[in-house]
């Protein structure tokens, strides 16, 4: 399937197992934030939050069905509804496939041969004070013909903290000037132009990184960058909800977060690529949709 020895199978193995492994690291600090909260808001959780992990898979399928040849893999979804997050989901899957028609061209190396395999992990953040930032990372391998990483985070406050979007950027920026000076500010950029709304003319958030397709040519450093990028993520996000996590919010504030939550569904629903991606790819529909906050306003 793949000429390029780089993605064969040890180091798709590699991969998968990199992604479980943040996966488990990223909910055991979370579920310290569960644990340590002492804020006088009350909230639906009776209790602290534990991510509850359902696996799922997709059926084996040699006449491929709608989605061409033989198809399969799965994941785990992993959902905690807390005191401290609404809704925090990290979710890992192992997928493999074929492209259909209408989607080879949008896909580096599937037009001549549709087949693919993709491994990621998915992390989307609801906080329940909306002093607290929204979040989302991943990262993921994806081979076709050709392969490569991609993957990146970004911070979506209601109300914007300028040492908390300082400390963010810089966590990655830290990761990026290990492997190359022009990666912050090139995946910088991408971030800012990609998480943003054209029909409200307006940025999701304050940014972060956003990378796709790399292949230097040396698949070691890809991976490794690729996991300092989730190293990045789980330094900074926790210490960034637990300044906030024990402040009392007023119901003004709590009505804007909702507001502010809208604007999340509508780029998720329309431009994000991993939604379309999932949903053309015959992916578990709501570990795709994961991503939804569980309450939402529109004025």
């Amino acid at each position: 399937m793949n000429s390029n020895n780089d993605y064969g199978d040890d180091h798709k193995k590699q991969a998968s197992f990199w992604f479980e492994t943040f996966r488990d690291d990223l909910c055991k600090a979370l579920e310290a934030c569960e644990d340590d909260v002492t804020g006088p808001n009350p909230t639906s959780a009776a209790a602290n939050g534990r991510f509850e992990r359902t696996a799922w898979r997709r059926e084996e399928d040699a006449n491929g069905g709608d989605h061409g040849g033989a198809i399969g893999g799965g994941g785990v979804m992993a959902v905690l509804r807390g005191r401290v997050f609404e809704k925090a989901g990290v979710n890992v899957s192992t997928v493999f496939g074929e492209f259909s028609e209408e989607f080879r061209d949008r896909i580096p190396g599937a037009r001549d041969d549709p087949r693919y395999w993709a491994s990621g992990v998915s992390v989307v953040i609801h906080p329940h004070s909306p002093l607290v930032p929204t979040a989302h990372m991943n990262t993921r391998m994806i081979v076709t013909t050709q392969g490569w990483f991609g993957g990146g985070g970004d911070l979506t406050p209601v109300f914007p903290v300028d040492a908390d979007t300082a400390d963010f950027h810089a966590a990655y920026q830290d990761a990026c000037d290990k492997y190359d000076e022009s990666y912050h500010p090139k995946f910088k950029k991408w971030c800012d132009d990609y998480f943003y709304l054209p029909h409200r003319g307006e940025a999701r958030g304050v940014g972060g990184i956003f990378y796709d397709n790399l292949n230097s040519g040396d698949w070691n450093t890809d991976f490794a960058f690729t996991q300092d990028v989730g190293r990045a993520f789980l330094d900074a996000y926790p210490i960034i909800a637990r300044r906030h996590m024990d402040k009392d919010w007023t119901d003004a504030q709590r009505h804007a977060q909702l507001v502010k939550r809208g604007r999340y569904v509508e780029f998720n629903l329309l431009y994000d690529r991993g939604t379309t991606f999932g949903l053309k790819t015959g992916g578990n529909t709501e570990a795709i949709l994961m991503s939804m906050p569980p309450e939402v306003l529109w004025p």
